[in-house]
């Protein structure tokens, strides 16, 4: 049984520039969550300084999706946890479009609570 899709991304060679602004940065995360027909209920981000990365995050109705970046490294790491109606993989998909990364390494887990658990007893 499953309750949401887990999926770990790390993403490299990024426009180191693109990683850097972080204006662009939450404008891709939101883009993100609206393919996922996810509901964004509240974001925060940082910007660490000139030509400098970002961290950020979006809390959704359905979880949560955050990204971290290293422009020196033209790297970024996303973090996508969606339940409900929810599409991970759409969001994933919206973000690597606006990324363009020439490498990514994927880890996908359903979470879910293992069999005879009960809960509220």
């Amino acid at each position: 049984m499953s309750l949401g899709r887990h999926i770990l991304a790390d993403l490299s060679g990024i426009a180191p520039a693109l990683l850097a602004d972080p204006v662009k940065v939450e404008q891709i995360l939101r883009s993100g969550a609206e393919a996922g027909n996810a509901t964004v209920l509240a974001g925060h981000f940082h910007h660490f300084g000139f030509e400098l990365g970002v961290t950020g995050v979006l809390l959704l109705m359905e979880s949560h999706l955050s990204i971290h970046t290293w422009p020196e490294h033209g790297y970024a790491a996303i973090d996508i946890f969606m339940c409900g109606e929810a599409e991970a993989d759409a969001a994933l998909a919206a973000l690597i479009a606006a990324l363009a990364p020439s490498h990514q390494q994927l880890f996908k887990h359903e979470r879910g609570l293992p069999s005879g658990v009960c809960l509220g007893i």
